[in-house]
């Protein structure tokens, strides 16, 4: 088989892993009547963390912020499932992933105490899926 035959396959069943990925996520914090992502925020150490505090000491900030969030990965997500609004999908999901990694980057000495799955050092789930959205965001055909 060509690749060119086997590309947008694959193409096409990242995009969906991704998608489903995103929009999971997003449905978990959507149908949760008390999901907060303010202590997440809160507990943010490394060099933007005086933005995420802030953010997390506000409740109007955080009003805006956990709608944004979940809205935003439920949106992103299913827009990727669905395979429409693909390029601004893509981009919304990195910037979503791309703020979650400036919260909590896998860099050591700030991550002691924070709830991981694995070990990571600089490099994470949050930053590898950001860069295949942003990737992605800019084939051909998107």
């Amino acid at each position: 088989m060509k690749k060119e035959n086997i590309l947008p396959g694959l193409f096409t069943i990242t995009r969906m892993l991704l998608g489903w990925h995103l929009f999971y996520e997003g449905l978990v914090k959507v149908t949760n009547p008390d999901w907060t992502s303010a202590p997440y925020l809160a507990n943010s150490r490394w060099i933007f963390s005086g933005i995420f505090n802030h953010m997390a000491s506000s409740p109007g900030i955080m009003q805006v912020v956990d709608f944004m969030n979940a809205w935003g990965l439920t949106l992103a997500g299913l827009a990727l499932l669905l395979g429409v609004f693909i390029r601004i999908s893509c981009l919304g999901g990195s910037l979503l992933l791309l703020f979650y990694y400036l919260a909590y980057p896998p860099i050591p000495g700030f991550m002691f105490g924070v709830p991981n799955e694995g070990a990571y050092l600089w490099v994470n789930k949050n930053l590898i899926e950001m860069t295949v959205l942003a990737a992605m965001a800019f084939i051909p055909g998107n």
